[in-house]
């Protein structure tokens, strides 16, 4: 058996976790260079992960290069994926416009959100949270054209309180957050890797090939998230 036959049997999935790609058409936050990547490197990571169908693609903050070169990239190789959206950059220089957000679920992808403003949940309380997940994902729903069941939390940013929020007042099917590793197939919580700007095509390949991971990792990063789960 090979070891693309031994993944497809796992019950562990790789989520992968892009940003911007190419020269980026706005001013990046701080930091925000580490995950932008060029676009033959996406497009060669983009070769790896079609040999691999159990890996799942994502997009944070509805950047305009999800249209204008992830959409084609993805077309060509036959590839869906799903884009977390921040609300209120819908329409602004460098972001998805609206009429982008309506291509992308045409041509078969998911749309989530990413919040409202891109904020840090486990800060915001009360009516500003609900802003950020249910009046947030309803505004893009209504962008879209089509219900917003998934969300991503804005810099891997949640606890315990933001979690009950996210299912059961905002009753979203399924949560990504950038904890790193794989992810258990049928989780309603997701693990996602963020792609950086220094990784290479072999070195998606080499978490492809081996999702569960190092032990030792991923014990520690699984206690981790459990820290987060109960804070």
């Amino acid at each position: 058996m090979t070891a693309v036959e031994r993944q497809k049997e796992s019950n562990r999935i790789l989520n992968l976790c892009f940003h911007g790609i190419g020269t980026p058409r706005r001013e990046l936050e701080p930091d925000e260079d580490l995950i932008w990547i060029q676009e033959e490197q996406f497009s060669k990571i983009l070769d790896v992960i079609a040999n691999f169908p159990d890996v799942r693609i994502t997009f944070d903050d509805g950047n305009a290069s999800d249209a204008a070169i992830a959409l084609p990239a993805l077309r060509k190789r036959d590839l869906t994926a799903s884009f977390f959206i921040i609300y209120q950059r819908i329409d602004e220089p460098g972001s998805l416009s609206s009429e982008d957000v309506r291509s992308l679920v045409s041509e078969g992808m998911t749309i989530g959100t990413h919040g409202m403003r891109h904020r840090h949940w486990r800060i915001v309380y009360g009516d500003e949270l609900r802003e950020e997940l249910v009046e947030a994902a309803g505004a893009i729903a209504g962008v879209s054209g089509r219900p917003v069941r998934e969300a991503a939390c804005p810099f891997g940013s949640y606890d315990r309180r933001v979690l009950r929020a996210l299912k059961q007042t905002a009753h979203f099917d399924r949560v990504y957050t950038v904890d790193g590793g794989a992810a258990s197939r049928g989780a309603w919580l997701q693990s996602r890797y963020t792609v950086r700007a220094t990784d290479t095509p072999a070195d998606i390949e080499r978490l492809a090939l081996a999702p569960h991971g190092n032990a030792v990792t991923a014990t520690v990063r699984a206690s981790k998230s459990l820290v987060k789960r109960w804070r």
